[in-house]
């Protein structure tokens, strides 16, 4: 019996978190006792119900919450230790401090005294084992959501438009609430407008979104299953973020996860709407140096206008950095604005002087191209292609402590060339065109639109 409970430590050891513990768990009880099935259920001391080890141990179950089944056994188990005489199952509690910290589920099996006369010992190394286990993630998701705090404060150095920051806090709770679907709205002429993501069809949701205030604090509803969580600064209502479970109703560390989150959300969105507004009036891009997108459009409107005054060519480039998002996701946002200075500044030293460079949005760019035919065009376009293909960007200026490789980046380009009948909007729709064909057909390319 020793030997296998030297086995069993060597099993879990490997474990490194719930759901690999609860595998290693089966693997070891399946090999060794002929057992069909293995579960495990810790008690989760906020809902005070036994929740699914082998799944999210913060969320409970949409199942599991509603077995009265087995929150039944746990007082006779915690009284008895297990109990053999229930269906075709046995039931071994978990010890912790005299009490219960939950169950092992055990479906079939050849050996039941050898099972029950291993668990004595056993139950206690598996429960020292979970514990282990639920510590290492509940610190990890405590890390976790500080480092989403401080990356939300940190958008507002290097982002200001509203269109480009709403997106990034989004994507950045999105992913640290793997279980919910989160939506961000933006109070518009006294109305909530949804900015992230494209839709969302819950009516509810949208109704209770109206119904909020600046007084207002957060609102759980539909069985403890959604949430709306304002966003106020300067006692101004700006507008919520929206938050629907998939598992279970919400627990009270993920309703205070969420709510730090608005908080530190409403502190961001409302720097970049005061920023924007001072922007406004500037023509440069803080971060690339190129025009911002404002100024852009007015000297797209000027220099169509004198193209078809004077009757001279003019082209545009579109210009978009390939998988963009990936940089950011992977090395950090401190990489991928690296990454955007880095490729602007290859993109200048390739222009002449008086072609204009625009920073249109995100990790896009526009490249105007004053007296310039489309061959000359796509000339300029490849130079630009293969000058950002053989640069390579140095992450250690971000991060000197981390021995990172350099790494490459390309990008892609629609070109387009101005006609008399365009419109000024024309020029970008059709060079935007193009660059989405080739996007699509295998990035780190030129694509021209030769729409007549």
């Amino acid at each position: 019996m020793l030997d296998l409970i030297e086995k069993l430590s060597q099993k879990l050891d490997s474990a490194e978190n719930s759901k690999s513990l609860v595998s290693a768990l089966r693997d070891f009880f399946i090999k060794n006792f002929k057992i069909s099935r293995l579960d495990a259920f810790v008690l989760d001391k906020e809902t005070n119900r036994l929740v699914d080890f082998s799944k999210d141990w913060v969320s409970p179950d949409c199942d599991l919450v509603q077995s009265k089944e087995l929150q039944d056994i746990l007082p006779k188990i915690t009284r008895n230790k297990y109990i053999t005489d229930y269906k075709n199952f046995i039931f071994f509690s978990l010890p912790k401090n005299g009490k219960s910290l939950g169950i092992i589920k055990i479906e079939g099996g050849r050996s039941l005294d050898k099972i029950i006369e291993f668990m004595h010992t056993a139950s206690y190394i598996i429960s020292i084992k979970i514990q282990n286990v639920m510590l290492a993630e509940s610190m990890k998701k405590n890390l976790d959501f500080y480092e989403l705090m401080k990356n939300i404060a940190k958008i507002i150095e290097t982002q200001y438009e509203l269109n480009y920051v709403i997106p990034l806090i989004g994507e950045m709770i999105d992913k640290f609430m793997s279980n919910c679907l989160i939506y961000i709205f933006i109070r518009h002429k006294s109305k909530m407008e949804l900015m992230w993501p494209a839709n969302c069809k819950d009516k509810t949701i949208l109704e209770e979104a109206e119904k909020l205030t600046e007084k207002y604090n957060y609102n759980i509803f539909q069985n403890g299953k959604t949430g709306i969580f304002p966003l106020v600064n300067e006692n101004r209502l700006l507008g919520c973020i929206a938050a629907k479970t998939m598992s279970g109703e919400f627990s009270q560390q993920e309703i205070n996860h969420i709510e730090q989150l608005a908080k530190q959300a409403s502190s961001t969105i409302n720097r970049a709407i005061v920023y924007g507004e001072i922007l406004k009036h500037a023509t440069l891009d803080a971060l690339t140096g190129f025009y911002n997108r404002r100024h852009l459009e007015e000297r797209i409107k000027q220099e169509t206008s004198k193209a078809k005054r004077q009757k001279t060519s003019l082209c545009v480039i579109m210009t978009d950095i390939d998988f963009f998002k990936r940089v950011n996701d992977t090395y950090g946002h401190a990489a991928g604005d690296l990454v955007l200075q880095t490729v602007s500044k290859t993109i200048r030293s390739q222009l002449r002087e008086y072609d204009i460079a625009g920073r249109y949005g995100g990790e896009e760019f526009a490249l105007l191209l004053p007296f310039t035919r489309m061959e000359e065009a796509v000339m300029v376009a490849e130079r630009l292609r293969k000058a950002v293909e053989n640069k390579k960007v140095d992450l250690s200026k971000i991060n000197p402590e981390k021995t990172l490789d350099p790494i490459n980046i390309t990008i892609s380009s629609g070109i387009y060339e101005f006609k008399p009948q365009d419109s000024a909007e024309d020029l970008l729709k059709k060079a935007d065109k193009a660059l989405y064909e080739a996007k699509e057909s295998g990035r780190n390319k030129i694509v021209v639109n030769k729409d007549e």
